[in-house]
């Protein structure tokens, strides 16, 4: 089974939207389990602190290492061979083929920062991989976790209806995905392009790699860029 566990202050926003459709279904069935462990319980004291002042000064408040060390000691022993992430705008940009990396392995543990972030020493001292979704800043990690969940969780074996169905979207090749279309022939005198209703198999494949690519040089010329490709 693919496990994920999730460090965080908020175990309640789990498993929130990974809980409904495709990923609460496979959820529901064993396919796949969450297990959202609060952090709260490795902090210090009466208060059960798990954060203090910048050392240097500055606004907001840090995580502290010794919190989250023993947070993530507590759900990932040293023998559990899934990788250890940490949600961060500065981290790595997530990418489908980084997704399928994660697939492919037992799971993820996620840590799920707070504040204005995390002890730096404790990226270090747990390997930790640091993923971005964006270049955007969220009040926490959870809501990013969930969307790298989310794109893990659609890929496992048995949550999609036709694994196939997942091959063409955008991204998987490269490329944004080209246009859909589907009933009514004629929508507010706008009709589906002659060409997809021709039959001709070989004919639609050509026309919607050149739709996909149209749609890529216009509005992700960088991911032709970083392909190294002309198409």
């Amino acid at each position: 089974m693919w496990r994920a566990t999730i460090l965080t202050l908020f175990p309640e926003m789990f498993p929130g939207p990974l809980g409904l459709s495709l990923a609460g279904e496979g959820l529901a069935q064993g396919l796949w389990s969450l297990e959202a462990r609060n952090i709260r319980e490795h902090g210090l004291g009466r208060h059960r602190a798990v954060d203090d002042t910048p050392a240097g000064g500055g606004p907001g408040m840090v995580m502290r290492a010794d919190v989250l060390a023993a947070a993530i000691d507590a759900a990932a022993p040293a023998d559990d061979a899934r990788p250890r992430l940490l949600m961060s705008p500065r981290g790595a940009p997530l990418t489908q083929k980084r997704v399928r990396e994660f697939v492919a392995g037992e799971g993820v543990v996620i840590l799920c920062g707070r504040f204005e972030g995390v002890d730096e020493r404790i990226i270090a001292a747990r390997a930790l991989e640091e993923v971005s979704i964006g270049d955007y800043v969220l009040s926490g990690g959870e809501i990013a976790a969930m969307a790298l969940l989310d794109a893990c969780v659609r890929l496992l074996p048995g949550i999609m209806g036709g694994e196939a169905s997942g091959e063409e979207e955008s991204f998987e090749s490269g490329l944004l995905e080209y246009p859909q279309y589907t009933r009514p022939r004629d929508f507010e005198g706008r009709a589906i392009p002659d060409i997809l209703l021709c039959g001709d198999h070989a004919k639609i494949a050509r026309w919607r790699h050149e739709r996909a690519l149209e749609l890529t040089r216009a509005r992700r010329p960088d991911l032709l860029a970083r392909d190294g490709k002309k198409r």
